[in-house]
């Protein structure tokens, strides 16, 4: 007697054949992204709160005087205004929303809001401090700002905090 298995596409077997690798593939497409924009966040926050040169209002490579520079060519100049009423309070909230945004995509705990605090971040940046970029592909924080929708729409799915806890909801 012979016994021939059919393997499934959860079990990730050559057997699946090209549709069950492009549904896996789709499960798992975003997850590259959610680690490179998690630690970049991570990163970028943890560099602004260890360097007090840019934690001031005034001196090179001050928050202050990076705002002051940018300021005539932003493209919303009352945000830059804004951020001139207090530098070292608005450099400690970007850094501490990068920290906070980095930590929740990388680990998936409440991703899409932290994906939301992230476009928000890459927003303002790109509309001060990146808008006067020519040509504008050469700017970052747009690029970053649609690199955050995908996560803004779908959150995290898989190896998250956020499925963990549905999964646990769901379990009587």
């Amino acid at each position: 007697m012979t016994h021939t298995h059919r393997a499934t596409a959860d079990h990730g077997t050559p057997d699946d054949g090209p549709r069950g690798f492009r549904e896996r593939a789709g499960r798992y497409a975003l997850l590259p992204l959610r680690v490179f924009l998690g630690v970049t966040f991570i990163y970028a926050g943890l560099d602004k709160l260890t360097d007090s040169a840019f934690m001031s209002a005034t001196g090179t490579g001050s928050i202050g005087e990076m705002m002051t520079a940018v300021r005539d060519s932003a493209a919303v100049p009352a945000l830059v205004d804004l951020a001139l009423k207090n530098p070292e309070g608005f450099g400690y909230a970007i850094a501490v929303g990068e920290l906070a945004v980095g930590i929740g995509t990388l680990v998936g705990l409440l991703a899409r809001l932290a994906a939301l605090g992230g476009a928000l971040i890459s927003l303002s940046l790109w509309l001060t401090v990146s808008w006067q970029t020519d040509p504008y592909y050469y700017g970052n924080d747009l690029a970053y700002l649609m690199a955050w929708l995908p996560l803004v729409l779908a959150g995290a799915s898989l190896f998250s905090l956020d499925a963990l806890i549905a999964a646990r909801r769901r379990t009587p």
